[in-house]
């Protein structure tokens, strides 16, 4: 049995920077999420695509900003439970959290931080018979490493932002260019940036890709090898669309998964919040990141920035009920200064 202040579920950026703001209370803490290693969807689904609204950094990839909060929260001292989902939470009777994973690992806990993003996320499946045995090894819902599309005979499928995205990154010149690039989707009309879908289109025109209108109703196989997809278009005539890899981005399908039976208020398949402090409807229960929802809520990474900040200053009446918990800034307080581990500088002249 471990005991701590804090339990945070879920690892992606919103839920390390609530490591930094409770750290900076001194407020120790957990983190389980059910990813192998940390950084959530920005890990997991576009490590290598560009990230332009994080406050003071013009551009990063999600793995730059995975790396640069890892960095800023080693001070620390966060102790990480990969690969394991919280199965239980129940209230004790000295007001404390008994939480518990699937792997068996056990907290009592003052407090409990909900950061699971859109909750265990799945990507959604392309539903054709015969399919799945190829996911994988030619068959991706996901893009990991781009460099083992290179060269390669690409289709793609959906009509988003992350299927527009990747379509254009893999046929353009660069290091990850692939041999051919095919989009398909099921209408001449996109659910992605109007830059993105001209972009297309250019290339399209200048032969450098091919769009597909139609639905994907079955595959073509050959020596044990996906070859090629069946599109069926709106003349009901299937056409044979050739291919070494696959590409689906249907988006993705958010499943709370047991954070479901803990008892909080969900609207959506969202946790409820205060818009004070981010907590729940039961005590010492927060939210903070897409998990959540309340009046206006928009759901971008530095909208859960804040809220992490706002949690940790109402947390700390838990871990701390007879301590007053004041304001500190950290350009500007030495005792800040000795928990980050840095020096106070001096301003003599």
């Amino acid at each position: 049995m471990i005991e701590t202040d804090a339990v945070i579920v879920g690892a992606g950026p919103v839920g390390l920077f609530q490591v930094f703001e409770l750290g900076l209370l001194e407020i120790k803490a957990h983190i389980v999420d059910s990813l192998a290693y940390p950084g959530g969807q920005c890990i997991e689904l576009y490590p290598d695509k560009p990230i332009y609204d994080i406050p003071a950094v013009p551009v990063c990839t999600g793995r730059e900003l995975t790396d640069s909060l890892l960095k800023q929260i080693e001070p620390f001292g966060a102790t990480f439970h990969l690969g394991q989902e919280v199965t239980r939470v129940e209230r004790q009777e000295d007001g404390r959290f008994f939480v518990e994973t699937s792997r068996g690992t056990q907290f009592l806990t003052k407090t409990v931080f909900v950061a699971g993003g859109v909750g265990a996320f799945q990507p959604r499946q392309l539903k054709v018979e015969g399919l799945d045995k190829y996911n994988d090894s030619q068959v991706f819902y996901r893009v990991r490493d781009p460099a083992q599309f290179a060269g390669k005979e690409l289709v793609i499928v959906g009509g988003g932002d992350s299927a527009l995205d990747w379509a254009l990154n893999f046929a353009q010149e660069g290091p990850n260019q692939a041999a051919s690039v095919i989009l398909v989707h099921r209408r001449d009309g996109f659910r992605a940036a109007p830059a993105s879908v001209a972009k297309m289109r250019e290339l399209c025109d200048a032969l450098q890709m091919q769009f597909i209108v139609g639905q994907a109703t079955g595959i073509e196989e050959k020596a044990g090898r996906l070859t090629g997809l069946k599109v069926t278009g709106a003349d009901a005539v299937t056409r044979i669309v050739p291919l070494e890899m696959l590409l689906v981005f249907f988006g993705l399908s958010p499943k709370l998964g047991p954070i479901a039976e803990w008892g909080l208020g969900i609207e959506r398949k969202q946790v409820t919040v205060d818009t004070e402090k981010f907590e729940t409807n039961i005590p010492g229960i927060f939210a903070v990141g897409d998990v959540n929802t309340y009046p206006g809520k928009k759901k971008l990474i530095l909208s859960g920035f804040h809220e992490a900040a706002l949690a940790a200053f109402g947390a700390a009446p838990y871990v701390f009920p007879d301590k007053r918990v004041l304001l500190q800034y950290t350009t500007t307080s030495p005792k800040l200064h000795k928990v980050l581990g840095v020096e106070t500088p001096s301003f003599d002249d």
